[in-house]
């Protein structure tokens, strides 16, 4: 069963992100926010999980290490190094961000090799991100169809080359999430709503970004 701390979470999930919006369609923050908590306790996890799905990027969108210090004050050591380890920018807000290939990469790579302890709830909080964000994003292009890819800077082809890289790093670490099946299928979905110019310039980039994982 749930507690108050989970409550509390929400509530201050509510807070951290009460004027960010889903880009490109303008949906409340925290429907996404919900959705991943939601998938992260269908599949087992427990409360410190849920809360940190609830958590999981006001440190990387509203506050940095600030913000990740207050998390591991209000929420415990559980929560916060799973919201850090969600988290590829720990900066103060207005920092610049690196370059988006260079987080990403590295983030690919954390996932790929994290271990102990943290292995099984990061990426079963990471995975639920990624559920939710490829079911935000197939249904909003087929929506909107291709001007909506402008809301990416690096356009629709890198979204195909980071969601194919995550699905190899989730199958290979954890097959028997039951995320997994859906996520591949929005996989395959996301494939035939993205350009086809962008579909070969993202098999490009899975060939030369990053190293295999």
């Amino acid at each position: 069963m749930l507690s108050a701390r989970f409550e509390k979470a929400v509530s201050y999930a509510v807070d951290a992100h009460a004027t960010q919006v889903r880009k490109g369609s303008g949906v409340p923050y925290i429907a996404h926010l919900l959705g991943v908590a939601a998938l992260v306790l269908e599949d087992g996890g427990g409360e410190d999980e849920a809360i940190a799905a609830l958590l999981h990027d006001a440190v990387e969108d509203q506050g940095g290490p600030t913000r990740l210090a207050q998390i591991r004050d209000r929420f415990g050591a559980q929560v916060a190094d799973i919201v850090e380890g969600c988290s590829d920018s720990i900066l103060e807000m207005g920092a610049a961000k690196a370059d988006w290939w260079e987080r990403k990469c590295a983030h690919l790579d954390h996932l790929a090799h994290a271990d102990g302890d943290l292995k099984e709830p990061l990426l079963r909080v990471s995975l639920a991100d990624k559920l939710s964000n490829l079911r935000a994003t197939v249904r909003d292009a087929g929506l909107r169809g291709d001007g909506f890819w402008k809301v990416f800077r690096q356009g629709a082809a890198s979204q195909l080359w980071y969601y194919g890289r995550m699905s190899d790093i989730f199958r290979a670490r954890c097959p028997q999430s039951t995320m997994l099946p859906e996520l591949e299928a929005l996989l395959a979905q996301l494939a035939d709503v993205v350009p086809e110019s962008d579909r070969a310039l993202a098999e490009r980039y899975r060939a030369e970004r990053c190293p295999p994982v």
